[in-house]
């Protein structure tokens, strides 16, 4: 379908945070986009406006049983001033899938992609360039009738928001500490783990506020049935690298389909490292520990990109990895995308789009 997106540029602009202390979340840009859909007149009215707070009315749906989804990428400036996007198909396509799981109308990818490229270039100015920097993107979707009674809404909203972001963790690249979840559980088979739905945010925030009371930057989830085998980190898809192997939990329902995880798989077999999707129990990491195999373990998501791991607490009993430093892997992996991500390396991926 096509679609002509009407901008109204803000009378107020904001004050621009120091990108020398960002954060993450914290700050927001001038603008945001808006698109509307309802029964039987489909996606609608795309615009561009300035941002500022939704009105919606007490009952809207999504207040009461949760009919939303999110996404999240990134946008860099390179060295020589250009706009790059990371893979943010990947993104509108992925969702999609969320879409279809939690019964809101799909968008148009190709649209998507261009409401993204057509709003960072309106707060093309909020791009930081310090080092490790970027501007997040947040595109989502809510569902907005007014009805308390439970079924699909027929009324939602598609929104983008942009926030300039430091480093995620604290932390940085240095390893951080991971506390094996074993009380809690976040998802199951044919629940919607797979989907990016804020559910699955709610669902995890217990357990990782006990985690952080326990000194652990995350919790690492184990399988909602038998809790013997890795899923993934909070906010992160999970790598180890055993006896030279990398090894990833295979998507299978429960875990999120994750493009940094993707990328990362793409990257390692095109360096010859061997990239094995699978099951993987947290008994068989500990004793890859015990034997001296457990060479390196990472997390991998938009927002960090690569957390290496260096200490996984599971029923008290603590190990450290890489004796708590960044491992070779990591590192290269970490150097790799971000230097595609910002253009000082060369894409030989087609991972790359300019806005």
């Amino acid at each position: 379908m096509s679609y002509q997106i009407t901008i109204e540029k803000t009378k107020n602009p904001k004050q621009k945070p120091d990108e020398h202390n960002l954060g993450f979340g914290i700050h927001f840009t001038d603008h945001m986009f808006t698109m509307d859909y309802t029964e039987g007149k489909g996606w609608h009215d795309p615009k561009i406006i300035p941002y500022s707070p939704l009105s919606l009315d007490p009952s809207c749906m999504v207040f009461h049983y949760g009919q939303a989804i999110f996404e999240g990428l990134k946008a860099y400036k390179s060295v020589n001033g250009d706009i790059l996007l990371f893979r943010p198909r990947k993104n509108m396509e992925r969702v999609n899938i969320s879409n279809e799981r939690l019964c809101i109308p799909p968008i148009d990818v190709d649209f998507a992609v261009e409401a993204i490229k057509t709003i960072v270039r309106v707060d093309q100015d909020w791009i930081p360039k310090s080092e490790g920097t970027s501007l997040y993107i947040r595109p989502f979707i809510i569902s907005t009738d007014p009805y308390l009674g439970v079924r699909p809404s027929n009324t939602y909203k598609f929104l983008i928001i942009l926030s300039p972001v430091g480093a995620y963790y604290k932390e940085g690249i240095n390893p951080v500490k991971i506390y094996v979840e074993n009380k809690y559980v976040r998802t199951v088979k044919g629940g919607i783990g797979y989907a990016k739905t804020p559910g699955n945010y709610a669902a995890s925030l217990k357990a990782q506020m006990e985690a952080k009371e326990k000194g652990y930057t995350q919790v690492l989830w184990l399988d909602g049935i038998e809790r013997k085998y890795v899923e993934e980190v909070g906010t992160m898809n999970v790598f180890f690298k055993i006896n030279g192997e990398v090894i990833t939990p295979s998507l299978e329902g429960t875990i999120l389909a994750g493009i940094t995880r993707d990328s990362t798989i793409e990257l390692l077999k095109s360096m010859g490292v061997k990239v094995t999707e699978r099951r993987i129990s947290i008994e068989e990491i500990y004793e890859a520990h015990e034997k001296g195999t457990l060479e390196e373990a990472f997390g991998t998501g938009t927002a960090a990109v690569i957390s290496p791991i260096g200490e996984l607490n599971w029923n008290g009993k603590i190990i450290q990895i890489n004796d708590g430093k960044i491992g070779e892997i990591s590192s290269k992996v970490y150097d790799t995308i971000t230097g595609i991500q910002s253009g000082k390396i060369e894409d030989p991926f087609g991972w790359i789009v300019k806005v």
